[in-house]
């Protein structure tokens, strides 16, 4: 290939990637809103656009002539539309979290699980099933899943530390270790689960949308609302951080403060996510590569376009989860394993002709 033709086709490839940039995020947000209106919609009662848009407009005073029945409204209002919105709201942070994990560690494989927090999440959770613990109603063992997850993700971080500053690779492997270790504790605390205890167990580390409701709902807005906001302000950061943290450090980043950011922002929106819908996972892993496939490594723009890829992809895989096998309902954990298996194996793969190791 002559270095004209070269240029040329660098110069194409630059075109698409500026306009795939400026439109990704106008198309994700249309592709939002018609998959909240899929998974609004569709199920054993249908609640097609047009009653949706009615039901909403009545709610701001404006009457259109659009019938709707008293079970479509019923269905929409306390089942559906809370449901939908949970999903949006956990398929961002998750998808976030990852995110910002994959820059501050610079590896591509990094996912929210990483951290602690979502075993730390799982460990509390079935400590309060199997113990029997209800002092606080339905929202014991959220609460009990959230503070695991973040004590956990504390703990990590303390020891990762030393004179001040936090080793990455030694963040890595304090992960791993905490990771194994509370595994270890749920998995004895589930050998002695009774069987009930055990059915309640099972469901919840599937993971899934099922017990969406308005306060859970409330819950989850500000501590996930908190990281979707702060996340973006970190880009730049991140950018440079691909350099390396030597020359992030040199180009005027205060290095320590954005790891602490980009934990503290990840911990809140996963163990919060972790706490109300179970470990979903794969999310946090596949979500940032399709988005960096599509626009590029600029965190600038991969933050928020993870953020809404990530509810796209969680209410879809919600609408699968629950139509598949109707009147039954699969765990959405379980469709996002299923397609993000594959999704893992083939980066692997790919790392593997790309460096040419194994």
């Amino acid at each position: 290939m002559s270095a004209a033709s070269m240029v040329s086709t660098s110069a194409t490839m630059h075109a698409h990637i500026g306009w795939r940039r400026v439109g990704l995020l106008p198309a994700l947000t249309l592709l939002l809103l018609a998959t909240v209106l899929l998974g609004a919609g569709i199920g054993a009662v249908a609640v097609p656009p047009d009653v949706i848009g009615a039901m909403l407009l009545r709610k701001i005073g404006v009457v259109i002539d659009v019938p709707v029945s008293t079970q479509q409204e019923a269905i929409f209002w306390t089942i559906r539309l809370p449901r939908v919105l949970l999903g949006t709201l956990v398929g961002a942070g998750l998808a976030v979290s990852g995110a910002l994990l994959q820059g501050v560690f610079r590896n591509p494989l990094a996912d929210p699980g990483l951290i602690g927090v979502s075993s730390g999440a799982a460990l509390g959770a079935v400590a309060v099933i199997v113990l029997g613990i209800s002092s606080l109603g339905l929202m014991t063992l959220p609460l009990a899943a959230f503070l695991a997850g973040t004590a956990t993700t504390s703990l990590v971080y303390r020891l990762a530390q030393r004179h001040g500053r936090t080793d990455v690779a030694t963040l890595l492997l304090v992960g791993l270790a905490l990771n194994a270790l509370a595994g270890a504790t749920t998995g004895l605390l589930t050998y002695l689960a009774d069987d009930a205890q055990l059915r309640s167990i099972v469901f919840w580390t599937m993971g899934g949308l099922g017990g969406a409701l308005w306060e859970t709902l409330i819950v989850a807005a500000p501590w996930i609302g908190l990281s979707l906001v702060l996340a973006p302000r970190l880009g730049r950061a991140l950018n440079l951080f691909a350099l390396g943290e030597s020359e992030a450090r040199h180009l005027g980043i205060e290095v320590e403060q954005v790891k602490r950011g980009v934990i503290l922002l990840a911990a809140l929106a996963t163990g919060t996510s972790v706490a109300l819908a179970g470990p979903i996972g794969f999310i946090g892993l596949i979500v940032p590569h399709i988005v960096r496939l599509i626009a590029g490594p600029d965190h600038r723009l991969l933050l928020p376009a993870c953020a809404l890829g990530g509810a796209n992809l969680l209410v879809l895989a919600d609408l699968l989860a629950r139509t598949m096998a109707a009147p039954a309902e699969i765990p959405v954990g379980l469709i996002t394993a299923f397609a993000g298996g594959p999704f893992f194996l083939a980066l692997i793969l790919r790392a593997r002709r790309q460096y040419g190791w194994g």
